[in-house]
């Protein structure tokens, strides 16, 4: 007979394993289990200086400056127009702070939800919008029961798909709200419900840090405990004790009698009494290692290395630093691919459906296309620690033929064909203008790789 440990019930493990349950992933996460995990996670970001700066770096990192689009038609014009009006649109709209907003939301809140509506004060021709709501405003109504198809203020279908969704009118912490039965039934293609599904048949998110929130709560007790009891050994300037047994022989001294001392002044004690300073014992030498402990324990369930999460890499050399962040780096390349199909498609769509509408506006060669129509997103690279080095590996994989120009621009976030344009159009202007159009990259020998060394370097 088969037998796992970890199924056993014990007197040691009874307490830990006693929260332990079989709920479902819809009621695990139930809208009053959510909003207590929102308000807490909501106010450890906003009092805690760590948790704001790990949700700052994560919404930077995964966004940066915003991605840029490149469509991929058989049409280079009609790709350059449509690349450039969606390019004004975005900046217009402010898509790439929203983004961001969105990010950050799904941190503290556990998701993020965009309606795509109309906005006539947007100066661009296309008027779409993105507006961004709280998840709290995304509800069952008062009058509305939660039933088979219907959980959290989302309507599905029999397959399992969203078709509407129920938007509160006021957001239930404004201090005018009175009613959480007013509200719009908003379609599932104008919704943008941005989370991260742990468990399968879940519908609605959690906060990223939820699993960190009670070390958050440690961390900020500990540092405050090391506080006072630093401030309390400074509030003493000393101590009168005696060596003198109980009833032995020594002047009477009140207990507890506080002695104003003047500075830089001498003093006798009475008879068999001594003074002593106060030795400060806080910090100890296990208060930082404690910190960066715990630290590294919340910014695990992010991914994210220790010397990010703490703005301080100090205890770092270059090979651990680069080990360290392709960790990262890879949970942020499937989170812009995530934000890529979930959002950025879905506006994409939204934006050519109705620049399809205006007259004259798209080429011809765009006004008959379908959802199928191949494009990519380009996000901000990450700088290398040692860009000499970085330059020089490039330049072996481009010599031995293992990578393209277009993966290295995009591994910096650029499209190869603008920049090489670009380029071309520089070389251009300084043979006019006289200048030496060739670097000396390639005149110089001690950066020369010849092909032996290709392969021996490669391999």
């Amino acid at each position: 007979m088969g037998r796992y440990d970890a199924a056993n019930t014990t007197l040691d493990n009874i307490k830990h394993w006693s929260r332990a349950d079989g709920l479902s992933a819809a009621a695990a996460n139930s809208p009053d289990v959510r909003k207590t995990l929102r308000n807490r996670s909501r106010y450890e970001v906003a009092n805690n200086s760590y948790a704001r700066g790990i949700t700052l770096t994560l919404a930077n990192d995964v966004v940066g400056t915003g991605p840029r689009l490149q469509m991929l038609t058989a049409d280079p014009n009609a790709n350059r127009f449509v690349e450039q009006e969606f390019f004004y649109w975005a900046e217009s709209v402010g898509l790439a702070e929203k983004l961001r907003t969105m990010r950050l939301a799904r941190v503290a809140d556990g998701e993020s939800f965009g309606l795509l509506t109309s906005n006539e004060k947007i100066e661009a021709r296309v008027q779409l919008d993105v507006r961004l709501v709280e998840a709290d405003q995304v509800a069952s109504p008062t009058l509305a029961l939660d039933r088979q198809r219907y959980i959290d203020g989302i309507q599905f279908d029999p397959d399992g798909n969203p078709v509407s969704y129920d938007v509160l009118r006021e957001h239930p912490g404004d201090v005018a709200f009175l009613r959480d039965d007013e509200h719009d039934t908003i379609p599932a293609s104008a919704v943008l419900h941005y989370f991260r599904c742990d468990r399968p048949g879940q519908i609605r998110g959690i906060p990223d840090i939820t699993p960190a929130l009670p070390l958050f709560a440690q961390l900020r007790r500990f540092t405050l405990a090391v506080l006072a009891a630093a401030e309390t050994a400074a509030d003493f300037a000393g101590i009168l004790y005696t060596d003198a047994p109980a009833n032995g022989e020594a002047d009477a001294a009140e207990p507890f009698e506080p002695i104003e001392l003047e500075k830089r002044m001498l003093l006798t004690m009475p008879g068999g009494w001594k003074m002593a300073q106060m030795r400060s014992e806080q910090p100890s030498t296990t208060y930082a290692e404690f910190k960066k402990e715990i630290l590294n324990e919340i910014a695990r369930c992010l991914n994210m290395p220790f010397n990010v999460a703490a703005g301080n890499s100090s205890g770092y050399n270059y090979a651990s630093g680069r080990l360290d962040h392709q960790t990262y780096f890879k949970s942020i390349r499937v989170e812009q691919s995530q934000l890529g199909r979930v959002v950025l498609d879905r506006i994409l769509h939204a934006w050519l459906r109705e620049a399809i509408l205006i007259e004259g506006y798209l080429p011809n060669s765009l006004r008959a296309l379908d959802s199928t129509f191949e494009h990519q997103w380009f996000w901000d690279g990450h700088e290398h620690v040692d860009p000499a080095k970085e330059a020089n590996a490039q330049k072996i994989r481009l010599a031995n033929h293992t990578t393209t120009l277009a993966n290295e621009f995009a591994r910096q976030g650029r499209d190869w064909e603008a920049e090489l344009k670009q380029r071309a159009k520089e070389l251009a202007l300084m043979r006019e203008l006289g200048l030496p159009a060739d670097s000396d990259a390639h005149s110089s020998t001690d950066t020369e790789v010849t092909d032996d060394e290709d392969v021996q370097q490669a391999a």
